[in-house]
């Protein structure tokens, strides 16, 4: 079973990239664009646990880097500690709650700041800015904006199990 949900989550992620690199730039306020996939790894990382997103994180940024051709390793490195990150709060006991309740978009919020910080750290070269206006521009809106899409996302989440 275990081998079948990981086929399963790496083969939604091929999707999730198409719409990511072309239909949500278009989505852009300004320079800032929401993160899907982090959205998709949160979810796995809750319902599964820490080591499965960190390694979920790990294969997603990999494939990202490759299909997309940014830096190898900056978008692996980031979703690996976004993984490993919404992992923590993985618990048979609060795994629902944590998925229904507003506590998936703060999970969602934190796990994208950390992606984004990280993967910023390594895009932005340009040292004549200040470092709080690269980190407001290039982290914290992505991940506010990543956060209220889960938080719409949410509402399409069934809020008990039919069987």
């Amino acid at each position: 079973m275990i081998k079948s949900q990981y086929i399963i989550s790496i083969l939604l992620f091929f999707p999730l990239l198409l719409i990511q690199t072309t239909i949500v730039p278009l989505l852009a306020i300004d320079t800032v664009i929401p993160d899907l996939i982090i959205i998709l790894l949160v979810y796995y990382s809750i319902t599964q646990g820490q080591i499965y997103g960190s390694i979920l994180g790990f294969t997603y940024g990999f494939l990202f880097d490759i299909i997309t051709g940014s830096l190898l390793g900056s978008a692996m490195i980031a979703k690996t500690m976004a993984g490993f990150t919404a992992g923590y709060f993985s618990s048979e006991n609060k795994q629902d709650q944590n998925l229904v309740s507003y506590n998936f978009a703060l999970i969602v919020l934190l796990s994208s700041l950390i992606d984004s910080t990280i993967n910023a750290f390594f895009s932005s070269i340009n040292f004549t800015s200040n470092i709080f206006l690269l980190f407001f521009q290039y982290a914290l809106l992505p991940a506010i904006y990543t956060a209220a899409l889960a938080l719409m996302g949410m509402i399409f989440y069934p809020k008990r199990k039919m069987f």
